[in-house]
């Protein structure tokens, strides 16, 4: 499916509460198995989201990251995957999920390796947070950036 397609944003509500939330913007996408032409486009779709957010730099730090770990689910699983970026009040978290339970290794690159293996240890070093999470089927690899860090 390249191009993909997004999801609508979506309003989470509370009981107690009796005035509405205005809905956390979103991205979610469905990348097709080896389709690295997603990449990009993701890359595209995010800008986009991340506009008005945040201080200087930080969407082009969330935009690095994204591609990171799209690239790494695409390119090391074999299978589909979806990202989610969720702008929140005050950080943005994206996760990219994909369907096999195989975990990253966080490896130090080497000079010989040309670009490859550097994506995790670009996400640990740029992020505020990150972390690897399991599903029932796969998991998800996710970072969290602070709007306003410096």
């Amino acid at each position: 499916m390249a191009g993909g397609a997004f999801s609508a944003p979506t309003v989470e509500e509370k009981a107690d509460s009796a005035t509405e939330r205005a809905p956390a913007p979103q991205l979610r996408r469905r990348l097709e198995r080896a389709d690295l032409g997603a990449v990009p486009e993701t890359r595209r779709a995010l800008r986009e989201l991340l506009r008005q957010w945040g201080r200087p730099g930080r969407s082009e730090i969330a935009e690095l990251l994204t591609s990171e770990l799209v690239t790494n689910a695409l390119v090391h699983t074999d299978h589909d995957a979806v990202v989610t970026a969720t702008v929140g009040p005050r950080a943005l978290r994206v996760e990219v999920r994909d369907f096999v339970a195989r975990r990253p290794r966080l490896s130090v690159p080497n000079a010989d390796d040309g670009t490859h293996g550097r994506g995790l240890v670009l996400v640990q070093s740029l992020a505020d947070a990150w972390g690897v999470r399991a599903h029932g089927v796969g998991k998800s690899v996710w970072f969290e950036l602070d709007a306003e860090a410096a």
